[in-house]
């Protein structure tokens, strides 16, 4: 009875967050941090930890497609993770190659068009896990629905750097004029650029910091941040659905806040000439949410008066 009185609260608390939830991010990144504390703090080894992170990541593939994310990003190996414990990089080896692989054989991987691929230094892995990785994106590569990116040997400098030396490289070559050097330009040298720029980091374990992860994709789109503290094995539906309303609740204010700057630009130029004032509206109607511009037009309705034809 004393147990099933708390999972009666926390199912009802998962519903009422779900129907507050509008809609969900396009791409959430997952920074799946504890699995060793998690491990410690019940007596069992680093393997058992990860073990059961794994079952976690598991669901929250199933949380994604449910509530209609379509792409899901994991930090599955850091470059950092390469200084750890010989015994430890096994299992974890072991462990990747091992989910790899059953992932792609899913019946439902296949029934959802998912499609798995890595994203970094691949050829550093052993070639055991090369040859996962090789196996998942081609048994899945012709998949569309959704995405999943499963950050391997990733470092975001390392991979910053890489395209600026690729960069370089086709410059000094003469393959690449630098007036011709643009965001477009990076991007395209980046490791394997997601479908999508990061609307949603979340990260496990009560670090709130966001470790090297995807900066280009995440800082340079402004993605909300969601940081909790439970360990990745105890990341809940609960967890997944506050840090979806964190998202949703970020996005409003930034519409809120963009469509104040754009109101301030509009009565900042009213004075001079109303032509030239429905022109700046003009041009700001494809970078406001739907129906953002309304009140824009009934600022310039109000200052009228003091433009001239």
């Amino acid at each position: 009875m004393h147990t099933r009185v708390p999972r009666l609260v926390e199912r009802a608390y998962e519903r009422l967050l779900q129907r507050d939830i509008d809609g969900a991010p396009d791409h959430v990144a997952v920074i799946q941090d504890g699995n060793r504390r998690y491990a410690r703090e019940r007596g069992d080894g680093a393997a058992d930890g990860h073990r059961e992170g794994a079952r976690t990541t598991e669901r929250v593939l199933r949380w994604c497609q449910d509530l209609g994310v379509e792409e899901l990003t994991l930090y599955a190996f850091s470059t950092e993770n390469f200084e750890r414990p010989p015994a430890e990089r096994a299992h974890l080896f072991d462990l990747i190659e091992s989910k790899l692989r059953s992932f792609a054989d899913r019946e439902e991987v296949h029934e959802n068009g998912v499609c798995i691929r890595a994203l970094g230094e691949v050829h550093r892995l052993p070639e055991r896990v090369r040859d996962a990785v090789a196996y998942a994106e081609e048994r899945t590569g012709d998949y569309d629905r959704f995405r999943l990116n499963v950050a391997l040997a990733y470092g975001g400098r390392a991979e910053l750097l890489g395209a600026a030396r690729e960069t370089l490289r086709s410059v000094a070559a003469g393959d690449l004029d630098p007036a011709d050097v643009d965001a477009a330009e990076i991007e395209r040298r980046l490791y394997a650029r997601p479908v999508r720029d990061v609307d949603l980091i979340v990260r496990t374990g009560g670090d709130e910091r966001t470790s090297n992860f995807l900066p280009w994709h995440a800082n340079g789109n402004e993605a909300a941040v969601f940081f909790c503290a439970p360990y990745w094995p105890e990341f809940s539906k609960i967890d997944f659905l506050r840090a979806i309303r964190t998202y949703e609740s970020r996005e409003a204010s930034w519409r809120h806040t963009r469509r104040e700057r754009a109101a301030a630009l509009v009565r900042a130029v009213a004075g001079s000439s109303l032509v030239e004032t429905r022109e700046v509206i003009g041009r700001l109607r494809n970078q406001l949410p739907n129906g953002g511009t309304d009140e824009l037009t009934a600022e310039l309705d109000r200052g009228d008066a003091g433009t001239t034809e």
